[in-house]
C-alpha cells in the first residue's frame, strides 16, 4: 500500500524514531515508514536474537523471542531507506538520553517519536497477591516514566523545529477492567495502571503545545499477533479466530496513516484513545 507524502515533513523525508523496534509492532512500523520514504531510527534492548537479558519475556519453553535491532535494520535497508539503530533500555534514563542524542546527531532532527517500547516481564500481569511494590514500580518506570522522559527530552527540539508529532502506543487495558482474571488470560493491575497513565500524556502535550506545531496521539492497537502476545496467549491463527487479533503490519499501516494523512489532525483533539483497528478498517489500510 502506498501513502502519499503529506506536507508535514521536510524534504527529502521525515525522520521517525521508533522505540521497541526489535520485533512486533515496532519492527513492522519501521518497515512501513521505510517503504513510505522516511528515514528511520530504531531503538530496543535486543541487539541480536541470541541476547539474553534481565526481565525478558520468553516463550513458555524458555526460548528467546525472535527479532532484534539487527534484523529490523536489515529489513528497513531492504526497503531502500536509511536506518540508524541504537541500543536503549527503558529502565535506564541514561541509555534513553544517549539514544535520543545519537539519533539527533545522526539525522539532525526527529519529526515523529513513536513510544512503542514496553516493559515486558511477565510480572506486569501478576495477580494482585503476587504483585509486590518493586514489580509495580518497575512496570510504571518502563511504561509511564520512560516514554514521558523521551517525550519531555524531545519536546524542545520539536518546538524549535516548529513541528513534530509524538504517538504513544497505549492499550485497552488502560481503559477498562479485565474481562477475566490475569491468570486466565486477562491483564494485571500493573499493566493496566501503567497504560492508563501513559494514555494521559498526549492530551497534555496537545493542550500545552498544540498551538506551537506539535501534535500527539494516544493509540490502542488492540490485540495484535506479535511475538510477545503469541508467547503469552497462543499461536496467531487461534488468536485471530478467538479474539479478532490483527497482524503487526495492519497496525503499522494505521500508524503511518495517522502520521501522514491530513485527516488525522482532527483526531489529536479527541480526549479518548484512538482505536487503531477501527481506523485501519475505516480507511481500508490493509
Amino acid at each position: 500500500m502506498s501513502v502519499a507524502r503529506s506536507a508535514f515533513y521536510p524534504s527529502p523525508s521525515g525522520v521517525v524514531f521508533i522505540t521497541g523496534a526489535s520485533r512486533g509492532i515496532g519492527a513492522a512500523t519501521a518497515e512501513a515508514f521505510a517503504r513510505a520514504g522516511w528515514r528511520v531510527a530504531i531503538a530496543a534492548r535486543t541487539h541480536d536474537a541470541s541476547q539474553a537479558l534481565a526481565h525478558q519475556l520468553r516463550r513458555p519453553d524458555g526460548q528467546l523471542l525472535a527479532g532484534s535491532l539487527a534484523t529490523t535494520a536489515a529489513a528497513v535497508q531492504a526497503c531502500g531507506a536509511e536506518v540508524f539503530a541504537h541500543a536503549m533500555d527503558l529502565m535506564d534514563s541514561a541509555s534513553m538520553d544517549a539514544a535520543l542524542d545519537a539519533v539527533l546527531a545522526h539525522f539532525g532532527r526527529i519529526d515523529l517519536l513513536i513510544n512503542n517500547a514496553v516493559y515486558q516481564d511477565r510480572e506486569i500481569n501478576a495477580m494482585l497477591l503476587e504483585l509486590d511494590d518493586a514489580a509495580l514500580q518497575r512496570t510504571l518506570l518502563g511504561n509511564v516514566v520512560a516514554p514521558f522522559h523521551l517525550a519531555r527530552r524531545l519536546l524542545p527540539t520539536l518546538l524549535a523545529q516548529g513541528s513534530g508529532q509524538i504517538i504513544n502506543v497505549c492499550s485497552g487495558a488502560g481503559q477498562s477492567d479485565p474481562p477475566i482474571a490475569a491468570n486466565q488470560g486477562g491483564w494485571g493491575f500493573a499493566y493496566g495502571a501503567s497504560k492508563a497513565g501513559l494514555a494521559r500524556l498526549a492530551g497534555c502535550i496537545n493542550r500545552e503545545h498544540g498551538a506551537q506545531g506539535v501534535r500527539a496521539y494516544s493509540v490502542n492497537p488492540g490485540l495484535v499477533t506479535t511475538e510477545a502476545v503469541t508467547a503469552t496467549l497462543g499461536e496467531d491463527s487461534a488468536l485471530a479466530q478467538r479474539y479478532g487479533a490483527v497482524s503487526p503490519s495492519a497496525i503499522a499501516a494505521g500508524l503511518l496513516w495517522l502520521a501522514t494523512d491530513p485527516g488525522a489532525v482532527a483526531l489529536a483533539r479527541k480526549p479518548t484513545l484512538i482505536q487503531l483497528q477501527e481506523l485501519v478498517h475505516e480507511h481500508q489500510l490493509t
